[in-house]
């Protein structure tokens, strides 16, 4: 199974944010120990020490955890990030934003491009630029009567739901005809990250599993 069908099979991308290269291991155990097992690990862009935390953690999972975690990386902004990711050993890229030097340059390195976007305007421009997948995002605002309107004249592009997706939501976006999920703070919540409440992150990610998993049986 290639990374690009394994994301479609496996469906949820845990958003890591704001965790430290200290910490990062941890959270992945908790994650996979919950059914979880792709990690999107957010670029820092706030300072150059936020930039060199973020490789840190890339290569922590890569080296750790390969063949368990399938790891990409997030909020990348620049070719350069593009690069940086991939030397860590990213296997997808993804951005919050549309921009076709990145989605170039992450086919070019032979990696699955998932660009954010918001308009049926901006998912046409990420996938003539090479998009494996489209992030709607924020997917939470939208809504899946959206994503749903959206995706009738543009069914033949695989889109993904990001931002505020949880266990209560999950199967309404799902049957709206996303194809996977990137979850953040609703699943790797801050306060549980601070006291270490790892155990906290493992329930969560099973019950989105599941949410997901008993939806799927009646979708199918």
């Amino acid at each position: 199974m290639n990374t690009l069908e394994r994301i479609k099979e496996e469906k949820i991308i845990a958003i890591i944010r704001g965790v430290s290269p200290s910490q990062i291991l941890s959270v992945a155990n908790a994650l996979y120990e919950g059914g979880i097992s792709m990690m999107e690990i957010t670029f820092d862009q706030s300072s150059p020490q936020g930039i060199e935390a973020t490789t840190q953690s890339l290569e922590l999972i890569h080296t750790q955890m390969k063949g368990k975690i399938l790891m990409g990386a997030g909020t990348v902004m620049t070719p350069q990030q593009v690069e940086t990711a991939h030397i860590h050993g990213a296997e997808y890229i993804i951005s919050p934003n549309v921009d076709t030097a990145v989605i170039r340059h992450t086919k070019e390195l032979g990696m699955i491009s998932m660009p954010g976007a918001f308009t049926p305007s901006e998912v046409a421009t990420a996938y003539e630029a090479g998009a494996d997948i489209v992030k709607l995002f924020p997917a939470g605002l939208m809504g899946p009567d959206y994503i749903k309107a959206l995706r009738a004249p543009l069914s033949h592009i695989p889109v993904s739901a990001v931002g505020g997706i949880n266990e209560y939501n999950i199967a309404d976006f799902w049957k709206a005809g996303v194809c996977c999920f990137g979850i953040g703070g609703n699943l790797v919540d801050k306060k549980a990250v601070l006291n270490g409440n790892w155990k906290a992150i493992t329930e969560t990610a099973r019950k989105l599993v599941t949410a997901l998993h008993e939806e799927n049986s009646q979708k199918i």
